[in-house]
């Protein structure tokens, strides 16, 4: 088994690689969106064109139109089933022959690794003010390990059949101080998540970077704690599982045996 690495670039974007193949997750590359400042770490230092970008679902923090733009290279885009008529247009043509829509059960191969969309349990619109609407999902990436990069989701039941896994990368928090229970993970729900799908490994993502303009302290805890508290609640729950909490721009490699 080569070496699988990720690194967390602050909120959902994920720099991944496996057999030789890179995937970016859900890029934000800005310090700004919208009401949103990057509050945490700096903005993510691509080390590279990608193969391949995987867009879990189409709301604003997670399929930036902006940072879609800044992607160098022309790499696949793999986005959920319905969302490439609105890519198209927010992206332009050019990006319309790099898409690939998918649902749940579908695959990609990307080089050497398959990427399989999974489901998820969130809302896909754009937004309240848009019609525009797709499926949120997630993906496994089967290569040298295999990889569950969960989007943004609350619990569900198939959870137990994704596993087993070598790394789970795994929402623990969100970008502000009124996060809902529905279709979101805390850091109980995650580690629990963590329980349901039995990866080996696990990283704490969407937390600790985003946060509206003007509330930098207000319930500063759901900003900072969220990955801490992931780890310490999946060492009871999965005590065989080994949580790696990354900071900004820090890299995990799994090697042989992940």
């Amino acid at each position: 088994m080569s070496a699988t690495s990720v690194t967390w670039w602050g909120h959902s974007t994920i720099w991944l690689t496996d057999s030789g193949v890179t995937l970016l997750t859900d890029p934000v590359l800005t310090d700004r969106l919208a009401h949103l400042r990057r509050m945490a770490g700096p903005a993510p230092r691509l080390a590279g064109p990608p193969d391949a970008v995987l867009l879990s679902h189409l709301h604003a923090d997670h399929f930036h139109v902006a940072s879609l733009k800044a992607v160098p290279g022309s790499p696949l885009l793999i986005v959920p089933r319905g969302a490439a008529a609105f890519a198209t247009r927010a992206l332009g043509a050019p990006a319309a022959q790099r898409l690939v829509e998918v649902a749940p059960g579908d695959e990609v191969q990307v080089g050497a690794v398959r990427v399989r969309a999974v489901p998820a349990r969130h809302d896909g619109g754009r937004g309240p003010w848009s019609r525009e609407r797709a499926a949120a999902i997630g993906f496994v990436v089967e290569g040298s390990a295999r990889s569950w990069y969960a989007g943004d989701t609350g619990l569900f039941d198939e959870m137990h059949e994704l596993g087993p896994l070598d790394l789970a990368l795994i929402p623990v928090g969100g970008w502000g101080p009124s996060l809902g229970a529905h279709g979101h993970l805390d850091p109980a729900d995650a580690a629990e998540a963590l329980r349901r799908v039995k990866a080996s490994w696990a990283v704490p993502v969407h937390y600790g970077t985003l946060w509206p303009v003007g509330l930098g302290r207000v319930r500063r805890h759901m900003f900072a704690e969220p990955g801490a508290r992931f780890a310490e609640l999946a060492a009871r729950t999965s005590p065989d599982a080994r949580v790696r909490v990354l900071a900004h721009g820090e890299t995990l490699t799994l090697g042989p045996g992940a």
